[in-house]
């Protein structure tokens, strides 16, 4: 007899459907797995042979043979397992064909039959939302994954004996718990614990309000790991999409489960060691699994002690920083990642940190400085949006009491700015909800530049040789400038302080020079 279930596979985020098509007839007994299955679901026969016998059912009598259709999209993952006991149950008339029609069946048996989580539970629900599948019967364990969805009567069960009363219609699966839609608390670190740097006060809140990419170059000890790690919290939280993509993703390199997610609502904060390698940072691997840059996706990739990466992985970033999405190739595979962060990277202007520094203590010799900055080249460099110097913290503002202007007064001038561009966005006036991601037509129509400003911009391109993408990112950081003072038109003083942002004195790397 022939039963047939729904399942599906993911390659990066997106789900695609898979037949589950089970045969069974007396015979020679045997269990084959056709479909361009990889060994993981191949290995699925004798899972699903040690979980039906614990609910009585005895296939020493059987041939089975199990089909994965379409046959020439290669299978991954132990999540078919649930599939192919309910389409074997179905088979031998345990349950009728009908309680498997509409049905996505997502989850991993172990020997004794009980139903573990599987990876990406969310995508796959989307995905299978997305085919117009009305159902889902889903492990206990991505029950709040399960809850997200909108639109889909997704249910839990904990053991493929539950699953069996659930099909049989003995029994009704349980409904997923409601997860918490509420943001998460937005204030990590504040702001306010800053002494001095006023400059890069006003450069972090700038990028925070277009999405803009931020380097900040200094000496150790002067702030700007603590002014990193303060980002996320002047950014507004995330829209409730946003937010299930962040956790798809999360759940995709099977973090959700280890608590390594971020709470719903909350932007990630990723900060990998310069020691990761490309794949880490970008992803890949054999099962294409998400990098740094994806998982960070909607919220921040913190690269401290940039100058210390090894220079491919760093190298790696330039396409995801400009597309917004990683591609992975493989032989017989191609995922497809969103990576949209904030990129904030900090530096040393030398290899002993104080080039510059008034006391004279830096040693380094010049043309160790010319290697030390050669491990950045000025393409990875112009990718970065906003440029500042921090000097040293003058002993005045650490010895002072005064508190500075907290993360929450900074958050309500980034919130009013990312709402103008969100409504030029809804409006049709640009292509992009942010000022990062605005297109070469879109500058056109609401970067306009007056006769003046064409001046200051010419002036600009000569003296200091901006590249054609640094031109595109000054008009950019402008339209935030002019965001965050309410103006609806570009001025002057807004292009001045753009190319200001796209400057580094003390000799520090330049993209704008290098490029």
């Amino acid at each position: 007899m022939l039963a047939i279930a729904e399942s599906s596979v993911l390659f990066g985020l997106a789900a695609f459907g898979v037949r589950v098509e089970v045969q069974i007839a007396r015979g020679i007994p045997s269990f084959d797995v056709v479909g361009l299955a990889e060994a993981a679901v191949r290995e699925s026969r004798v899972r699903v042979k040690s979980a039906l016998a614990q609910v009585g059912v005895d296939l020493s009598e059987y041939r089975v043979v199990v089909n994965l259709a379409p046959a020439d999209v290669k299978k991954r993952g132990a999540s078919f397992d649930l599939a192919i006991a309910g389409a074997t149950l179905a088979a031998l008339g345990l349950v009728p064909q009908e309680a498997l029609s509409g049905v996505l069946l997502l989850g991993e048996l172990s020997l004794n039959g009980a139903v573990h989580r599987t990876r990406g539970a969310l995508s796959h629900l989307r995905g299978a939302h997305e085919r117009k599948v009305p159902r889902a019967i889903v492990p206990a364990g991505n029950a709040e994954e399960a809850a997200l969805v909108a639109g889909m009567d997704a249910r839990c069960v904990s053991s493929l004996a539950e699953l069996l009363e659930v099909l049989s219609g003995r029994a009704d699966a349980s409904l997923p718990a409601s997860r918490a839609r509420e943001p998460a608390a937005l204030l990590r670190e504040d702001l306010s614990d800053v002494r001095g740097q006023p400059a890069a006060r006003r450069a972090l809140e700038i990028a925070a309000a277009g999405g803009h990419n931020l380097l900040m170059v200094g000496p150790p000890g002067a702030g700007k790991t603590m002014l990193a790690r303060r980002v996320a919290g002047v950014l507004p939280a995330l829209t409730a999409e946003e937010s299930l993509d962040v956790i798809a993703i999360h759940s995709v390199a099977g973090l959700l489960a280890s608590g390594g997610a971020p709470a719903y609502g909350e932007r990630p904060f990723r900060a990998p060691h310069h020691t990761a390698s490309d794949v880490a940072l970008v992803g890949g691997g054999d099962q294409a699994r998400p990098g740094e840059v994806s998982l960070a996706h909607h919220g921040v990739l913190f690269l401290d002690e940039l100058a210390e990466f090894r220079r491919s992985a760093v190298e790696a970033l330039r396409q995801p920083i400009e597309d917004g999405h990683v591609i992975v190739a493989r032989a017989q595979v191609t995922a497809r990642f969103p990576a949209r962060p904030m990129v904030v990277a900090a530096t040393n202007p030398c290899p002993c940190g104080y080039q510059g520094d008034a006391s004279g203590r830096c040693g380094c010799s010049a043309e160790r400085v010319r290697a030390y900055r050669a491990r950045l080249s000025g393409p990875l460099l112009d990718r970065l949006d906003v440029h500042v110097v921090l000097p040293p913290v003058e002993v005045s503002h650490l010895q002072s009491t005064a508190r500075g202007e907290p993360s929450a007064a900074v958050r309500a001038r980034v919130e009013k700015a990312r709402d103008a561009q969100r409504a030029r966005y809804l409006a049709g006036e640009t292509t992009a909800p942010t000022n990062v991601a605005l297109g070469t037509r879109d500058l056109g129509r609401v970067c306009a530049v007056d006769e003046a400003g064409n001046r200051l911009l010419a002036a600009a391109v000569d003296r200091l040789g901006l590249s054609a993408r640094a031109y595109g990112k000054v008009l950019r950081l402008a339209r935030t400038i002019a965001d965050l003072e309410g103006s609806t038109a570009l001025s002057a003083p807004h292009l001045a302080e753009a190319i200001g942002l796209r400057v580094l004195d003390r000799g520090a790397p330049s993209a704008s020079r290098a490029a």
